[in-house]
């Protein structure tokens, strides 16, 4: 795992670069925030191919309780990838309504990430 910090003034965004899993589980979530947490970093991009699909389906509550800590300790959270291949219309709309505020943003390229996080 590397991790690219790119600057934004007093706000540094830590790009988690990975080839593998890093998230499989609320824990893996909970380790990844708070070791980034205590680097001073308030902005995190993930990339969806890092992440569990568990997390994806809604019903087994994983997304909830690790967006839950990000918004605890008020990090923001940009997860860059392709959404489409997910079924089912809660995935959607949490994405719609996830993206219409600033805590959590789904989103597919590092370039709209990094805009958003900077606002």
């Amino acid at each position: 795992m590397k991790i690219e910090v790119h600057g934004t003034g007093e706000e540094k965004i830590a790009e988690v670069i990975a080839d593998e899993l890093l998230i499989r589980n609320a824990q893996d979530g909970l380790d990844l925030l708070g070791s980034l947490y205590y680097q001073d970093c308030g902005r995190i991009i993930l990339y969806e191919k890092n992440i569990s699909p568990e997390f994806f389906d809604l019903k087994n509550g994983i997304a909830g309780e690790i967006l839950q800590k990000f918004a605890n300790y008020r990090v923001r959270l940009a997860i860059v990838g392709d959404f489409s291949g997910y079924p089912g219309q809660s995935i959607r709309d949490f994405i719609f309504e996830s993206n219409k505020g600033k805590q959590v943003n789904f989103v597919s390229t590092l370039g709209e990430a990094l805009e958003r996080l900077r606002r």
